[in-house]
């Protein structure tokens, strides 16, 4: 019971720690507030309040839309009967794709690759896997299921290609609600 007081204590002193930091700094103020506006408050409740209360003291959240490769590689959803997370990536989008990824590569292991910064063909598969699972799950999501497809193939011919396609597929799924 001791080294539970302990924590919990610790636990207590690092929140206000980062709390008092955070406003020190001007962490928490408001991004277009007004200049007279105190760094470490907002106001609650809109037209009808009024009130002042302390921003939380969280130094790093980390934001992940419902349509990103993120949110998909996560489990948070369910994904389409139609394209399981175990399906392949050469099944899926046809044996062209296999050149580039290979027989084995799923769906759900190309959403959650983090090697996209250098090759554009690893961020196609990844924004275009999602952006597939987006198309059938989404009403309102900007390509269809068949243009993913089409699109992901096309744009294996050349790198400049892949990129470009890829930063498509990025912005639609970012973009998505």
């Amino acid at each position: 019971m001791g080294s539970m007081a302990l924590l919990r204590s610790l636990a207590c002193v690092l929140v206000l720690l980062c709390s008092s930091l955070g406003e020190a700094n001007g962490m928490y103020r408001r991004a277009g507030g007004a200049e007279g506006e105190e760094a470490g408050s907002r106001v609650a409740g809109g037209a009808r309040g009024g009130v002042r209360s302390a921003w939380p003291g969280y130094l790093y959240t980390r934001a992940v839309g419902r349509c990103t490769p993120q949110f998909w590689s996560s489990g948070a959803e369910q994904w389409p009967n139609i394209v399981p997370q175990e399906a392949a990536v050469s099944k899926v989008f046809g044996s062209r794709s296999m050149d580039k990824y290979g027989p084995r590569l799923t769906l759900l292991e190309a959403t959650m690759r983090t090697d996209d910064v250098g090759s554009p063909f690893v961020k196609l598969v990844k924004h275009g896997s999602a952006a597939l699972i987006n198309a059938y799950t989404r009403t309102g999501f900007p390509f269809d299921s068949w243009e993913v497809k089409a699109l992901l193939l096309e744009a294996l011919v050349s790198e400049d290609a892949a990129a470009a396609q890829a930063e498509r597929f990025q912005q639609a799924n970012e973009s998505c609600v």
